[in-house]
C-alpha cells in the first residue's frame, strides 16, 4: 500500500524557455520595456519535487546549484511556494526539491521556470485550478517570464511579458543550446540596451527557421555581445555547422540555440562543439509541444 508521502510526492518539470526571436522597444517613463517574443520550452529542463512537511523547506541539488542564492527565502521556487500559499489562506506546509540542471543566469528562464513548476505542483497537491486568477497573479508578481512558464507550451509573449498567447500548430524543432559557461545578469543586458526595436502585432505567419530568419531578431544580441564576447563566438561556430538552420541567442543569453531537422543531425553538432570548446555547456534536445 503507498504510504501518505509517496501518495502526496508531486514532481513537475521545469522546461528550459527558448526565446526564438525577442523584439524589444524603447525604455519607457519607468525604465521598463515593451517586448514581444514567441516562446517554445525544451524537453531538457529541471526539476520540482514537492512533499508535504513542517515547511516551507527548500533542498536543492544539481550541478548547477552553487549559482543559486545563498538565502532559500531569496529564491524563487521558496518565494513562489510562500506567496501562493498567501493567496489561498493556507499554511506553506511544503518541502521543495529543486533539481537544477539548466546553468545560472543563462538567459534561459531556469528560474522563472522553476518558479512556474512550484506552483503547478502546489495547484496539484492543494487541489487549485493552475488558471485560478490567484495562481496566474502570483506567477506575474514573481517576474516577467513566469507567467508565460507557468504555461510551458508555444506561446507569443507581448507587453512586459505578461500578455501571454498560447500558439498551435508550431513545428518540432531539434534544439542545440550552448553556453560559453559565462553567467550574464539579464538586468545589466537590459541597462545596456539603448534601441528602440520594432514590435510586431502578433507572430509571424510562419514559424518555420527560413521565415525566423528572415523576419525577426533578437534585439538584446549587440547589448549582451558587448557585455559578454564569448556570445559571437559561440554564434559564429554554431552558423558554420553543418545542417544548421537556424542560431541565435536565447532571451538576454549568453545561452545560443541552433535548428535543425532532425536528431542525427542536432547530435553531431553537439559532438562537434564539445570536441573544438570543451569548456562549453551543451545540450542536444528538442522542443516540448506541451
Amino acid at each position: 500500500m503507498t504510504d501518505a508521502t509517496e501518495r502526496d510526492r508531486v514532481t513537475e518539470p521545469a522546461p528550459a524557455k527558448i526565446n526564438l526571436y525577442l523584439h524589444v522597444g524603447a525604455r519607457r517613463a519607468d525604465g521598463y520595456h515593451e517586448l514581444e517574443s514567441v516562446i517554445v520550452f525544451a524537453a531538457f529542463g529541471d526539476e520540482v519535487t514537492i512533499t508535504p512537511a513542517a515547511g516551507p523547506e527548500l533542498v536543492r541539488e544539481g550541478p548547477f546549484v552553487a549559482g543559486l542564492p545563498d538565502e532559500p527565502a531569496d529564491d524563487l521556487c521558496f518565494r513562489a511556494a510562500t506567496r501562493l500559499a498567501a493567496e489561498l489562506g493556507r499554511a506553506a506546509d511544503v518541502r521543495i526539491t529543486l533539481r537544477k540542471m539548466i546553468p545560472v543566469a543563462a538567459g534561459v528562464g531556469g528560474g522563472s521556470a522553476d518558479a512556474a513548476a512550484v506552483l503547478r505542483a502546489l495547484c496539484r497537491l492543494w487541489d487549485v485550478p493552475a488558471d485560478d486568477a490567484r495562481v496566474v497573479g502570483v506567477a506575474r508578481g514573481l517576474g516577467a517570464d513566469v507567467r508565460v512558464c507557468l504555461l510551458s507550451r508555444p506561446a507569443h509573449a507581448s507587453g512586459l511579458g505578461e500578455k501571454v498567447l498560447p500558439l498551435d500548430g508550431v513545428p518540432e524543432m531539434h534544439l542545440l543550446l550552448v553556453n560559453p559557461a559565462v553567467p550574464l545578469s539579464t538586468v545589466a543586458v537590459f541597462r545596456a540596451y539603448d534601441g528602440d526595436g520594432a514590435l510586431l502585432a502578433g507572430p509571424p505567419a510562419s514559424l518555420l527557421p527560413e521565415a525566423l530568419q528572415e523576419l525577426t531578431r533578437n534585439d538584446l544580441g549587440p547589448a549582451a555581445v558587448s557585455l559578454c564576447p564569448q556570445i559571437a563566438e559561440v554564434l559564429a561556430f554554431l552558423e558554420r555547422v553543418p545542417d544548421c538552420r537556424l542560431a541565435r541567442m536565447s532571451g538576454s543569453g549568453p545561452t545560443c540555440f541552433a535548428v535543425f531537422d532532425d536528431a542525427a543531425a542536432c547530435t553531431a553538432a553537439a559532438q562537434m562543439v564539445t570536441r573544438d570548446h570543451p569548456g562549453w555547456w551543451v545540450c542536444p534536445t528538442r522542443t516540448r509541444q506541451g
